[in-house]
């Protein structure tokens, strides 16, 4: 009989504007950090990114969704920063509600088509061993 390990879905989720991918799991993840951190800089570092790559991609995503998702401050006294914008906070949102469910429905789907795998693939090993080539 065939033992599988744990099999389970893990769905990545990208918005695209047009042909031109907007959002998905990095720049969430990238907005994650910048929220807690107060620095896009120090988002970048904790992510392993170089903080020109990690501006890069913020400039890229706010081209193609036609908003700001940072609100930078330059140096001074306290340093400069990074906040969200409310625009950033509504998308981030939405994107892990979305992604939420989709990934409710998808482990529903996952179970219903892949629930018998294990059977169905040990059945087909006793065809085979029963009928070789």
């Amino acid at each position: 009989m065939t033992h599988l390990p744990h099999l389970h879905p893990r769905l990545a989720v990208r918005i695209f504007a047009e042909e031109n991918k907007a959002f998905g799991p990095g720049v969430m993840r990238l907005l994650h950090n910048v929220r807690r951190l107060s620095s896009l800089r120090a988002a970048a570092q904790e992510m392993g990114m170089a903080y020109s790559k990690a501006w890069r991609i913020m400039k890229e995503c706010e081209d193609a969704l036609g908003f700001p998702l940072l609100r930078s401050t330059t140096g001074g006294r306290h340093g400069g920063g990074a906040a969200l914008t409310e625009e950033a906070k509504l998308l981030l949102s939405r994107y892990e509600a979305y992604t939420a469910a989709l990934n409710d429905a998808s482990e529903s789907l996952f179970r219903s088509h892949f629930a018998d795998l294990e059977e169905a693939l040990s059945a087909l090993q006793k065809e085979n061993e029963e009928n070789p080539l």
